[in-house]
This record gives structure tokens, C-alpha cells and sequence, in this order.
């Protein structure tokens, strides 16, 4: 029978990534045929290594579930090629588009909400409302998302998408031009800030004569933008539904939130009757709330088997491509 041969990472890449399979394999109490077949198959030398585009979606807390699966391409040692996001997807995505590991990341989330106080401080430093907007028909709650995310980003992110390490898409809606606004050059706050302007929570952003707001509206799972970017499309849906875990109706405020859910779901549920990426992960989240952040390590732990997954579906993608080539 002839030896099959797997496509190898990047040298640099690569003696870590063989150091990683080694271990796994060898030292893994449930040490079988298949795991070495793997290592034998990840560890070969064929001339090329296959490139990772990755499209991580809309979803509000729900989103940190993104974390996961960057932590899992830093396992492999993968860097994607390029990476579009929307809402909390373009929030997580231009963070490790800008060299942050999926570790550090986590770090900076699990650190961020750990003192309620200084997050409550934060965001009323980002509100743009007032009170008193109570009795003028405003919305006192508004925040303003570029000062949300001069307050909350970590300060590694730099200011335009030029200076970011991987090439990366913010996915907004163009309001007034009722079309997607995918933004990968110029200044990156105001469109991370319009890719995640919920309305009635986050203003609108004025950009490049646009105005933008929640890209969810358009493209909750932008992965259509990175099709013929690289040899394997991962895309992360975490848009869900609303959450019925008490009796009685919903309040307004979920009322509102679980209208946007159901909208998210079933756009992306038409786009991918239509095309699909290589790889789909829908992380198992859907018992969260689009604000429930302060629940940050319980998503994370519910994301916790994303990490195997996307290396089984990787494996799996790559096999059969090999087989069919």
C-alpha cells in the first residue's frame, strides 16, 4: 500500500506542531492506531502546507465561545491567512488578528470581568445617554462603541486594519444603504465599532459617509467573503436563540434581544442552504443570553470541546481531499 502523505504547517510551525502530536499521541492514555496514524500522517514532508481562513460570527456573549477556537489553532500552530468577523466575532477577530493568542485573550476577558465595579465604571465613561433622556424620548442607555472599545480592547489592538499582523474584514450593516459594509482598510474602531452597534444598545457609527450599524442585520457568519482566500474555510456560528428558562412572556429588553437572535439564525441558516465553509462549528451555547458576559468562563467551558472538534474536522477535511487528489 502506498505511504499517504498530509500536507505539513510552515517550518517555523512545524517542529512545534510535531512536538504537540508526538506527545498527544504517544503519552495519551488512550493511545491507538488511529492517533499514530495521525501523527505519521500531520508529520510527513509534502511540498505544500494547507492556509486557514477563519469567519467568526455575531452573537453577543455567545460569541466568547470564539475563544475556544483560536485556542485551538494556536494548539496546531495554525495562523490563519486572513479572518472576518462580525459583531463580537470582529471584536474577538481583530484582537487575534493583531497577535494576541487565543490564551492571552481569554486572560484579558476572564480578567476584565472579574471586578463588576470597574466594568460598570467603563461603561458608564462609554454612555452617550443621559438620564434625563428618560422624559425626551432618548435612549439613556446608548453607548458610544468606539469609546467602549478604547476602554475594553486590549491595548495591543492598533489603530487601522493596515497595522494588523493577519488581513482582516469587519462585517457592519450600511443603514441608510440597507446593504453588508465589509471594511478591511483605514481606520479599525469605527468599523469593529459599526460591526457591533446593536440597536438600541450601541449608536450608530459615522464612517466613510456610512452609517453602520450591527452587521448581524446582514451577515451574521461572514465565511462567503473568504471563499477562494485560503484551502480551508472555518467559520464559527454562534447566533442560537433566545433562552425560555422562565415562565410567563419575555420582557421587552429580551423581547428585543431574542427578535435580533431569531433574524441572525435564520439568515444564516438561508445563506448556508446556499454555500457552506469547509468547516462549521456551532459551539454548544445556546443556553446563554446575548448579554450574559459576566458568565464568561461558564461559556467557555461549554466551548471547551470546540478545541477537539476543530482539529478531528480539520483532519477530516484535509484526508479526504488528499484521497480525492
Amino acid at each position: 500500500m502506498k505511504d499517504e502523505a498530509w500536507p505539513v504547517f510552515p517550518a517555523r510551525q512545524q517542529k512545534q506542531l510535531n512536538c504537540i502530536l508526538y506527545t498527544a499521541c504517544v503519552t495519551s492514555p488512550h493511545h491507538n492506531p488511529a492517533r499514530l496514524r495521525y501523527t505519521r500522517l500531520m508529520t510527513s514532508s509534502p511540498p505544500s502546507s494547507p492556509t486557514i481562513a477563519l469567519a467568526l460570527g455575531a452573537g453577543g456573549a455567545r460569541g466568547l465561545a470564539h475563544i475556544a477556537v483560536l485556542e485551538a489553532l494556536d494548539d496546531l500552530g495554525l495562523s490563519p491567512v486572513e479572518i472576518a468577523g462580525t459583531s463580537m466575532g470582529a471584536i474577538l477577530g481583530a484582537a487575534y488578528a493583531a497577535g494576541m493568542s487565543g490564551r492571552a485573550i481569554r486572560a484579558h476577558v476572564l480578567g476584565l470581568l472579574r471586578d463588576r465595579g470597574d466594568i460598570m465604571q467603563k461603561l458608564l465613561k462609554a454612555r452617550v445617554g443621559r438620564f434625563t433622556d428618560l422624559f425626551s424620548g432618548a435612549n439613556p442607555i446608548l453607548v458610544d462603541g468606539e469609546v467602549f472599545l478604547d476602554l475594553f480592547w486590549p491595548r495591543i489592538v492598533p489603530d487601522r486594519f493596515e497595522e494588523l499582523k493577519i488581513p482582516f474584514t469587519a462585517v457592519a450593516t450600511d443603514y441608510v444603504g440597507r446593504c453588508e459594509a465589509a471594511m478591511n482598510s483605514g481606520p479599525l474602531a469605527p468599523a469593529v465599532a459599526g460591526s457591533m452597534a446593536i440597536p438600541g444598545l450601541i449608536k450608530p457609527v459615522l464612517a466613510n459617509g456610512r452609517t453602520l450599524v450591527d452587521g448581524g442585520a446582514v451577515n451574521p457568519l461572514p465565511f462567503r467573503a473568504l471563499v477562494g482566500r485560503a484551502d480551508v474555510v472555518i467559520a464559527v456560528d454562534v447566533t442560537g436563540g433566545p433562552v425560555a428558562d422562565r415562565a410567563g412572556p419575555p420582557t421587552p429588553f429580551e423581547t428585543m434581544f431574542g427578535a435580533a437572535q431569531i433574524m441572525q439564525h435564520a439568515i444564516t441558516a438561508e445563506m448556508l442552504k446556499v454555500s457552506q465553509p469547509d468547516i462549521l462549528l456551532v459551539p454548544l451555547v445556546n443556553g446563554f443570553r446575548v448579554l450574559d458576559f459576566f458568565k464568561a468562563a461558564q461559556i467557555l467551558a461549554a466551548a471547551a470541546p470546540m478545541r477537539d472538534e476543530i482539529k478531528r474536522r480539520l483532519e477530516g477535511v484535509l484526508e479526504s481531499r488528499q484521497k480525492a487528489g
